[in-house]
């Protein structure tokens, strides 16, 4: 035991793999029992040894280790290891052998076996029912770290090989990897399935699914084969999500002018996953919910829902075959690369697929969420060292993803679309099947561009946070000042160089610099006198008029990760702009969500924000709108704790701006336009959630007319959620019909989308017992075990001392059937972050005290950072003594 023991600790606490040998091939033969849940399997590794040694390092996690060996090429020479040795807390697997392995070529070949296990990662099982008995199908899910718990592996992404894949499977069933199945043979009932050789690429890459499907298929203009798998019975459901992947191939190897460099492209849904959906090489996998669509069932709005959420989704998951599987980072550090990238591009294309949707505008949304992250002391870099790879887990969030394709978006404003697909173009062929790292990106665009891309970007990238930008002006000269926005109110050190764009009175009057200091200005007298645009304005010819339509607007159409502090005249005269219509959706969204941010720094009063909020009220775009709600929720969150006794005149007065939008009604019109569909949806949820008498009563009276007819055309699947809102808040102990009738309405359910839009309402009740309820049902075996985190995203104010007490009594319940994986954040973001109180995250930060794993220490101390920063906004809100007034008169008023 000791001497495994000095064995094993020579290669302990290491972030990477020693370079003894470096895989080239691997030949994987997996047998599958999906009785039992297990497998067995041997893995031949073609290894090039870089210089003689004794030991030969590689990945293993819960794997029973059998035969192993080693062939050198050169003599054919076969040698055993004299000790095998695995380290759970390191995953590795050593192998320490007599004589030193010579430099060159070998084949280690070792035997082993695993279960299936139930979390979600590795080769893991998948429950699901067919005809009324419930049985298993095998799916991988490996990014970052888990092809190590399927088969021994140098698990990381530098270290790329060729795999060749032989699987035992069921002969009934449908067998699926990465490459086309090369031949068949049967033996019984089982059939061995060969697979093709793939091209060289990392193992978080290879994927296998073995289970029953139906399929539709296509074929690309260039010959690539696209299929579809489906549940049985379903493989209609596939259809969109089929066209969507033709012709984002086509797409994108045109972008590119890189062709698609595999034979064939399956995409499969699997009744579990922990994810939205995983890139592997050839064989994208999906959660059900995010690539089927029934036709048939589905509503005019739901239909377009639905089809924008699968296409952006497959977007991004084919665009990694160029950006992430073709060209792979070089390491975890630069995560963002595939991640950033792949989200911008999937919404380039997406627009370029479907231009009547306005996704651009509905991406400011989905980076808003990068922008609040990175402005908690607890952000990170983009490029953040891992120095564990499971601690990259946790990097898998709003920095690499959202805050990744924001300053992407930024850096292509900057340059031009132009510039900006040739230097991507020539960054794919440099390095097509080999690894990168974030400045070879850089020194490719630097080239292509003339631009010092470098010095620009690793501003943004090596350090984290972002600026806000302070902006004064004196006569014609725009002054700015940059400093690190945090929401705690506290100033940061950062410094960037900044990508400043404005515009002055119209978007034909613009300028751009870069902010490369911690003050600027600049004369902006030109723009002034400048009549370029429709109204033939200038200050000399018609000062008066001038006056009137004068505004400045930095960061035009948000297209910059920072955030802008007006001085009080120019604040002025922005919103008279809104008022007047002449300001764009985007840079609508940008004002409020800027404006609210800062008032949650203690910079801005809740008042002004309030006052700001009342000029939305007749605003019908639904990016606009929908930040507009979100501002809505979270001012109330905050409120409840600083003011509770007039926490329902608050609510009185969102209902009343809310209100105008509401003239879109409960039914969806023929024709109309595709934002109004989903805006439709979100103003009747946030006025059931703020207790609107009006909506309340419609929803309810509908709700009973679904009860009696499931097809009710009374409510549709946007307008579903509002009505499952109402009845749970009208839902206790004491009265809890509406409940019970939800529960048989999921129970019934035939559709997965059907059953999260249940699922996210069900802890809405204002009853404690009844939310204790609604979380034990979540962790059921009803609820499968990837749906448990759209519960959580729900519970109500009421209900979030009971959330947190069933978090403490369940704890190790829940780290038992769910793991640390990729679900596991959420138990934690959404129950913590409900509070709002400095004792809430003392408390947290006790019970975490001995409990904290790498898996989530960042997210829990992010988690604990926002509850004290929501405290500190509690206290910034009570001193503002006349608030409960103004916010009642303004009730009142309507």
């Amino acid at each position: 035991m000791e001497k495994k023991q000095s064995i094993i600790d020579q290669f302990k606490g290491q972030a990477r793999l020693p370079r003894l040998a470096a895989p080239r091939r691997y030949d994987l033969h997996l047998k599958l029992d999906l009785v039992a849940c297990s497998f067995t399997g041997v893995v031949r590794v073609g290894l090039a040894v870089a210089e003689a040694t004794k030991f030969l390092v590689l990945n293993a996690l819960e794997l029973a280790i059998g035969d192993v060996c080693f062939a050198d090429s050169a003599d054919q020479k076969k040698v055993r290891p004299c000790d095998v040795v695995m380290d759970d807390e390191d995953e590795i697997l050593v192998l320490a052998f007599d004589e030193a392995l010579g430099c060159g070529e070998g084949v280690l070949t070792v035997e082993f076996s695993g279960m299936l296990n139930a979390h979600l990662k590795g080769l893991y099982k998948c429950a699901y029912v067919d005809g009324g008995e419930k049985k298993y199908m095998a799916a991988t899910q490996f990014e970052a770290v888990d092809a190590r718990r399927c088969f021994p592996c140098w698990d990381e992404p530098a270290l790329k090989a060729a795999f060749q894949i032989t699987l035992d499977v069921p002969l009934e069933l449908t067998a699926l990897s990465n490459m086309p199945i090369l031949k068949e043979k049967l033996n019984g009932d089982i059939k061995t399935v060969y697979f093709e050789e793939s091209p060289m690429m990392s193992t978080y890459l290879v994927a296998v699914v073995v289970g029953s499907f139906d399929s539709v298929e296509e074929t690309t203009a260039d010959g690539i084969r696209v299929r579809v798998y489906c549940p049985p019975g379903k493989s209609d459901n596939g259809k969109f999500a089929l066209h969507v992947a033709v012709k984002a191939l086509e797409l994108y190897t045109r972008y590119f002018s890189v062709p698609y460099p595999l034979p064939k492209l399956d995409m499969v849904a699997v009744p579990e996953f922990a994810g939205g959906a995983m890139e592997n090489y050839g064989l994208i996998i999906y959660r059900e919910n995010d690539m089927l669509h029934d036709e048939l069932q589905s509503t005019a709005a739901k239909k377009q829902r639905l089809s924008e959420q699968i296409t952006v989704v497959a977007m991004h998951e084919v665009a990694h075959q160029w950006f992430g599987n073709l060209v792979t980072m070089e390491w975890w550090t630069h995560l963002w690369l595939n991640e950033g990238f792949a989200t911008w591009v999937s919404y380039m294309a997406t627009d370029n697929l479907f231009p009547e949707w306005k996704v651009w505008t509905q991406f400011l949304q989905y980076t808003a969420s990068g922008l609040h992250m990175d402005s908690l002391e607890k952000s990170h870099p983009i490029e953040v060292e891992i120095i564990h790879a499971r601690a990259v887990l946790e990097i898998f969030d709003a920095i690499s993803y959202e805050k990744g394709s924001a300053v992407i978006q930024m850096l292509q404003s900057y340059l031009g679309d132009a510039i900006f697909q040739k230097s991507l173009s020539s960054y794919m062929k440099r390095y097509a099947w080999k690894n990168a790292k974030t400045e070879d990106l850089w020194s490719v665009l630097t080239e292509e561009s003339g631009v010092e891309v470098t010095n620009l970007m690793e501003t943004w990238t090596k350090q984290k946070g972002y600026p806000l930008i302070s902006v004064n002006l004196n006569g014609h000269i725009l002054a700015f000042e940059q400093s690190q926005f945090l929401l705690s109110g506290l100033a940061g050190e950062g410094l960037w160089i900044v990508p400043i764009t404005l515009c002055l009175g119209s978007y034909e009057r613009q300028k751009k610099f870069l902010l490369k200091t911690r003050c600027g200005e600049i004369d902006i007298s030109d723009l002034f006198n400048s009549p370029s645009d429709c109204l033939g304005l200038s200050e000399e010819n018609d000062p008066e008029k001038f006056k009137e339509h004068f505004w400045i607007k930095i960061n035009i159409y948000q297209s910059g990760f920072y955030r802008v502090k007006y001085e009080d005249k120019l604040a002025t005269q922005l919103i008279k702009a809104i008022e007047s219509n002449y300001v764009s959706a985007p840079d609508k969204f940008g004002i409020l969500d800027d404006t609210h941010a800062l008032c949650q720094a203690g910079k801005q009063s809740l008042s002004s924000l309030l006052t700001l909020m009342g000029v939305y009220r007749k605003d019908i775009d639904y990016t606009v709108v929908s930040n507009l709600i979100e501002v809505c929720y979270n001012i109330v969150k905050v409120y409840y704790d600083a003011f509770p006794d007039s926490v329902d005149y608050l609510r009185q007065y969102f209902i009343n701006i809310l209100r105008p939008s509401a003239e879109l009604g409960w039914e969806s019109v023929s024709g109309e336009p595709h934002l109004n569909v989903l805006l439709r949806g979100e103003i009747s949820m946030a006025l059931a959630s703020f207790g609107d008498e009006k909506t309340h009563e419609d929803a309810i009276r509908r709700f009973k007319s679904l009860l009696m007819d499931r097809n009710t055309p009374l409510l549709s699947a946007d307008t579903k959620r509002a009505a499952y809102i109402a009845v749970m808040r009208k839902t206790t102990v004491a009265s809890r019909n509406y409940f019970e009738s939800l529960l048989s309405i999921y129970r019934e359910a035939d559709t997965v989308q059907e059953k999260e839009r249940i699922l996210r309402h069900l802890a809405a009740s204002p009853d404690p017992d009844i939310v204790m309820e609604v979380l034990n049902f979540l962790a059921s075996d009803e609820v499968r075990d990837q749906d448990i985190i759209y519960g959580f995203r729900g519970i109500s104010l009421e209900g979030r001392e009971a959330a947190w007490k069933w978090l403490k009594d369940h704890w190790d319940f829940i780290l038992n059937k769910y793991g640390t994986g990729l679900l596991f954040t959420n138990f934690l973001t959404d129950i913590i972050a409900l509070f709002s109180s400095n004792e809430k995250a003392d408390e947290v930060e006790a019970f975490f005290a001995n409990r904290t794993t790498l898996a989530f220490a960042m997210n829990l101390k992010q988690s604990i950072e926002q509850v004290r920063i929501k405290a500190r906004w509690v206290q910034n809100i009570k001193q503002e003594e006349s608030l409960p007034e103004l916010i009642k008169q303004l009730a009142i008023k309507g």
